[in-house]
């Protein structure tokens, strides 16, 4: 399908998207002046105002800027942050601090009155085909109404667990429906993984940064964490993590080697191979966790740690919470060798998941709108990160620095010195704020001028407003002023 296909209302987005697309991949490069509007017009065979709104989105998205009398011209890029440093070779437990701070945040992401710039779960239902699902939901409903009676045993709905085994293949993973065992969201998945491959006392791996919710979830099972260096481009250091595997101090890994959170990044395939054969070499377990895989920006889709696992070491784990129906809680695992454990362990944990939820999932992803509506959410929320990263380029103080995502609606902000997350956070909340501060995402509460942003909301003035206020607070805080200083 070409631009001419489409209608003059898509075409200019279809244009803005593809230059956004160069843009990113480095074929446009900063500082570099786009084509003439007449000059890209011809070559796209579309007219001039298609192209002028074309520009006109990559403008207020903040990848372009307009120079009066020269043209449109690529803005500089946001610096990215650098490698964290080595965490040491101590094991830290989540300090009590960080976990009350974690209730604080939930508590103020829970008040409708607060503006939300950093809760990774879209709070409207356009980014959602809820009607679609509602519907199919009803007619489940009405074609079998003995569903709402039964047990879902696990491992769970065989319709939904071949639909998922079916749609694995995209990243690269050949699973058996009956590898697959249904849980209540990722999270569920992540707790059953832990308890089949750890016992109280042992060690996990995490990245650093990491999700922060995994703090109290390792604490809950009476487990401590060991930091991995993670790089904010490219992912988990290997190297480090090959050292602690040879020094037998690693009961376990928790990982998302596609579209981390909080930092958005992806390993590179090499990357992934040499992780798969580190863990079984070692015969350690890797939980991958791939709760955004479906959402990578790409052409093509990177395939998962899994996909390379040779004899099992990977238990895989994903939901559709970020991506079709969050308050349906329907995630899995696939869990290689330990697929009977979790399915024994499921069974006396939670029992079963819904099943007229799940045949209303697997219904849906048998129709084929499930790719459609993953196309249109990628574009979505690549658009409103560019959008985001403009404004943090205009708002926040000189010398800040962020990552650019792979997928996804999460990325990682480092302010320059002087600028604590942590302060931030309560000073916002006076105004009805709501952030989630960089010491959450460590067990030892380190990255005090770290900041995850999340763009799942929509963009509007009150968003915009929002993200204006931290950099503005955080402007006083360094004693610097906004904007990306020349040359960066």
């Amino acid at each position: 399908m070409t631009l001419l296909d489409e209608s003059p209302e898509v075409r200019y987005l279809q244009l803005a998207d593809t230059l956004a697309e160069a843009i990113r991949r480095g074929v446009l490069m900063p500082g570099s002046r786009l084509p003439s509007v007449r000059r890209c017009a011809q070559s796209h065979r579309v007219s001039i105002n298609t192209v002028v709104a074309a520009y006109r989105t990559l403008e207020d998205r903040g990848l372009v800027e307009a120079r009066p009398q020269s043209g449109f011209y690529v803005r500089s890029i946001l610096p990215a942050p650098k490698t964290p440093s080595a965490p040491g070779t101590r094991i830290e437990a989540p300090a009590d601090n960080v976990l009350a701070l974690i209730d604080t945040v939930f508590a103020a992401q829970q008040n409708p009155a607060f503006t939300n710039i950093s809760l990774a779960c879209p709070q409207t239902a356009d980014f959602y085909p809820g009607g679609k699902l509602s519907r199919m939901l009803a007619s489940q409903l009405r074609r079998q109404p003995d569903l709402i009676g039964k047990y879902a045993l696990p491992p769970g709905s065989p319709r939904l667990r071949q639909q998922i085994a079916r749609r694995a293949l995209t990243l690269g993973m050949l699973l058996d429906p009956a590898d697959i065992t249904l849980t209540h969201g990722c999270m569920e998945a992540l707790q059953l993984a832990l308890r089949v491959t750890t016992q109280p006392g042992d060690c996990v791996g995490l990245e650093s940064p990491t999700y922060f919710y995994l703090l109290p979830l390792l604490a809950s099972l009476g487990l401590k964490a060991i930091e991995i260096p993670t790089d904010p481009q490219h992912g988990l250091s290997l190297d480090a993590l090959e050292l602690l595997l040879n020094e037998r101090r690693l009961n376990a890994v928790i990982a998302m080697p596609t579209v981390q959170n909080p930092l958005g990044c992806t390993l590179p395939l090499a990357a992934k191979k040499r992780l798969a054969r580190l863990m079984n070499d070692h015969q350690v377990p890797l939980i991958e966790d791939g709760l955004y895989a479906e959402l990578q920006f790409g052409a093509t889709q990177s395939p998962s740690v899994k996909s390379f696992d040779r004899d099992g070491w990977v238990l895989f784990c994903s939901s559709f919470t970020k991506t079709l129906a969050p308050d349906f809680r329907v995630g899995w695992v696939a869990g290689g060798r330990f697929t009977d454990a979790l399915r024994k362990l499921k069974a006396v944990s939670s029992m079963a998941e819904s099943q007229l939820l799940c045949e209303t999932l697997a219904t849906f992803l048998e129709n084929g709108g499930y790719d459609h509506h993953l196309r249109n959410l990628r574009k979505r929320y690549a658009a409103q990160l560019d959008e985001a990263r403009a404004l943090i380029a205009r708002h926040f103080p000189r010398g800040t620095l962020a990552t650019q995502p792979a997928g996804g609606f999460v990325f990682w902000v480092e302010f320059p010195p002087g600028v604590d997350s942590e302060r931030l956070f309560h000073q916002l909340l006076k105004e009805q704020i709501c952030l989630t501060p960089g010491t959450l995402y460590s067990p030892s509460g380190r990255y005090r001028n770290g900041l995850r942003l999340s763009c799942c909301y929509p963009f509007n003035a009150r968003y915009s407003h929002a993200l204006a206020r931290v950099g503005a607070k955080a402007c006083e805080m360094s004693g610097l002023p906004p904007g990306i200083a020349a040359g960066e």
